[in-house]
């Protein structure tokens, strides 16, 4: 599964208006004094190409006293606007804010980014003090009250000030944030709110801290050969360098991250040990140790819930998908309970097949979770006559990654220079200089792309910095692919899956939007959308993969370079329905799990098993699925930006393949299509509506049938 951007805390132009809050008073004046210095790269501006940060001149002791500095400078930025005597203009107030800030989020764009795939014990450290002080410097801006009446007064006026469209959203949206803010609350909930905001944000990080040493904690070394069997070569010689270079000389090593699990999972004959690494993944933050989650889980849903409550919301899925495209509980509940009985209705004969083979070999068990891959694996050769091993050869990720350039030239015309000489924060990180159809610069791309400890699991994209003009220059985007592949091991390339080549064109999907933004102001440029909208542009790229043109592009077999032949593509495109209702059940029981846990209408805190245990029987989960994340490993909801939204990659499922049907119909590469794509889904970002602008490029509203049809669901 793709992770979605999991976007750090980014802050909003506005921050605080009474202070940054530090432990000690005199911190502050201690720390300005001492921080304002030449060393510190944050005080200067970046002297390097394109203003990409200067990576090997920051030090992680440059981190706190920047951001402690940038909180008071913000302060000050704050109160010229809140205490300025003029009256109350578009430009002096709405603009103001979105043009303050910048300072601090620097800061946090570097600071941040480098968290997700940097992380060491220091920065997990500068993390667990600085991110319950920005969460309290946010409660502070949206709950000043001076800066509110500004703010109302303008939007009371907003259909006589004759706003473009994207300004007309920033008024709204400013407006409505302070009110979701607390900025109508009494003085008594405000403090309410700030207490349970800062609880809030110390637990998501305490969660996030969990899990890492969770997954990081396990492994399953393997000293006897014959354990191995079933594995694809270049599997165990990667597991082999894991061993090595965790001093397990001579053994073989599997851990829980993606790229060891899934294969083990999917080829490995040794049942037992099929067991142990599966339930070695699924018990991650549930086991009886200090980096059990559930109880975490459980008093956050509490407090959203009071949070929700406090501002008038009924529940926390309420306040969030207000927000939404989605709008509603019901209407989220409405969707994947459309989708959940075909679906599972699928599992069920998926399961039936799977114990028809298990009976048909003399098996003497009942197929379990820990065999489903395995399973699904054989099946799906002895069904399509396809091997997965058969189609990695063809997709290295070297080739991968031209083919995602292949198919974003064909489309729109950009094109990508790898360079050599531009500052990155990890040797293996690769940049590449990304221009537009007519020479013109567009911004910078990056790709971080193998495994390693300091690094949380999953895919995401962000940036370093985002595409705006509101400075009267167009700032271009610095953006970035994080992904976590394994190294390649001696002169062998990394070899992807099928479905790791797709998350690659999945997050670059994110990044091409990033970096074809087209907006005025940067909290609305690039990927500034719904949760449940925000996933289509990333999803709509995944398709090109399988097409003919661009598979014979790309993915030529890394030996001896052959196109990967036309039988072979056949049999993928055959096999495209295959294990769907594995894939969509265990994707609906998260999602449902994640808006059982958000429509809670109590602050009692709920017994974390149980609570979960419940779910999974109210919705008929069969026993040999579990939801793609259980509670104590759910990363996206309790220390991400997804809690009620995990639906989104579903609901924008829904524009992408509506989205993908006007392509097949005009031509996969139809500039016409392509160009109306760019200008009303990519390049706006946020600047209004979602739905409105994929009217104009539509034509219409997506239907949910394409969909079905899609993962072979739809009843004939």
């Amino acid at each position: 599964m793709k992770y979605n951007i999991i976007t750090p805390i980014i802050l909003s132009a506005c921050i605080t208006l009474t202070g940054c809050q530090s432990t000690e008073e005199n911190v502050n004046n201690a720390v300005a004094e001492q921080s304002i210095n030449k060393n510190n790269p944050f005080f200067s501006s970046f002297d390097t190409p394109y203003g990409i940060p200067p990576f090997e001149k920051i030090k992680q002791s440059d981190y706190l006293p920047a951001f402690y500095y940038g909180i008071e400078k913000n302060k000050k930025e704050i109160l010229v606007i809140a205490n300025n005597p003029a009256t109350p203009t578009f430009e002096n107030t709405i603009v103001a804010m979105e043009k303050s800030g910048d300072f601090l989020n620097n800061v946090a764009n570097v600071f941040y980014g480098l968290t997700g795939s940097m992380s060491d014990e220091k920065m997990r450290a500068i993390a667990k003090e600085i991110s319950p002080k920005l969460s309290a410097l946010s409660d502070d801006i949206s709950l000043n009250e001076n800066l509110f009446l500004r703010i109302k007064s303008i939007y009371k006026q907003k259909d006589t000030l004759n706003l473009r469209a994207d300004q007309l959203t920033l008024l709204e949206k400013t407006y409505k944030g302070f009110v979701r803010g607390g900025a109508n609350l009494s003085e008594e909930d405000k403090n309410s709110l700030r207490s349970l905001n800062k609880k809030l944000s110390t637990l998501s990080l305490k969660f996030g801290e969990n899990l890492l040493a969770e997954t990081n904690s396990f492994e399953m070394v393997i000293d006897k050969k014959s354990d191995l069997a079933g594995l694809p070569n270049d599997i165990i010689a990667a597991a082999a360098a894991s061993a090595k270079a965790k001093g397990y000389e001579g053994k073989w090593l599997f851990t829980t991250h993606r790229p060891s699990k899934n294969p083990f999972l999917t080829y490995a004959e040794n049942r037992e040990l099929r067991e142990k690494i599966y339930k070695g993944y699924t018990m991650r933050g549930h086991n009886d140790n200090d980096n059990n989650n559930l109880n975490i889980a459980s008093e956050m849903a509490s407090l959203r819930f009071q949070k929700a409550q406090l501002l008038g919301y009924e529940t926390h899925a309420h306040f969030v998908l207000e927000n939404a495209t989605a709008k509603t509980p019901d209407n989220v509940f409405k969707l994947l309970n459309k989708i959940w009985p075909p679906a599972l209705q699928r599992a069920k004969e998926e399961a039936a097949d799977m114990q028809k083979m298990i009976d048909a070999e003399g098996g003497n068990f009942k197929v379990a979770a820990w065999d489903w891959w395995y399973y699904a694996e054989k099946i799906r050769k002895q069904r399509y006559d396809i091997d997965s091993a058969e189609i990695k050869p063809y997709f290295s990720l070297e080739a991968t990654q031209k083919g995602v350039f292949y198919a974003a030239n064909r489309l729109w015309g950009v094109t990508f220079k790898e360079r050599f000489d531009l500052p990155k924060y990890h040797e293996e990180v690769r940049t590449y200089e990304v221009n537009d159809k007519d020479g013109s610069f567009i911004g910078i791309f990056m790709t971080d792309h193998y495994v390693r400890e300091s690094k949380r699991g999953g895919a995401w994209m962000s940036s370093f910095r985002k595409q705006h003009k509101m400075t009267g220059e167009n700032v271009t985007p610095i953006i970035y692919n994080v992904l976590n592949y394994p190294r390649p091991v001696g002169d062998q390339p990394t070899l992807l899956t099928f479905d790791q080549a797709s998350t690659l064109f999945h997050e670059f999907g994110h990044a091409i939007q990033g970096l074809l933004s087209d907006g005025y102001y940067r909290s609305q440029t690039g990927t500034a959308l719904p949760r449940d909208y925000v996933e289509y542009p990333s999803q709509v790229m995944e398709n090109w993969m399988t097409e003919p043109e661009v598979l014979a592009n790309f993915a030529k077999h890394y030996k001896t370079g052959e196109v990967i032949p036309k039988s072979l593509v056949d049999k993928i495109q055959a096999s495209g329905k295959f294990n769907q209702g594995f894939g969509t059940t265990e994707y609906l029981a998260a999602a449902l799990l994640d808006m059982s846990w958000h429509s809670l209408k109590t602050s009692e805190k709920q017994d974390a098993k149980a609570f979960e245990a419940n779910v999974v029987k109210e919705i008929g989960l069969i026993e040999q699925i579990s939801p793609r994340y259980r509670t104590g490993y759910y990363s996206h909801i309790f220390a991400g930006g997804y809690s009620a939204g995990y639906y989104g990659y579903i609901w924008s499922n829904i524009y992408d393949a509506d989205t993908w049907l006007a392509f097949k119909e005009n031509g996969i590469f139809d500039q016409k299509t392509a160009e109306l794509y760019r200008k009303h889904v990519l390049e706006p970002g946020g600047t209004e509506d979602p739905t409105l602008m994929y009217r104009r490029f539509r034509g219409q509203d997506p239907k949910v049938e394409p969909l079905l049809e899609r993962r072979g669901l739809l009843k004939k």
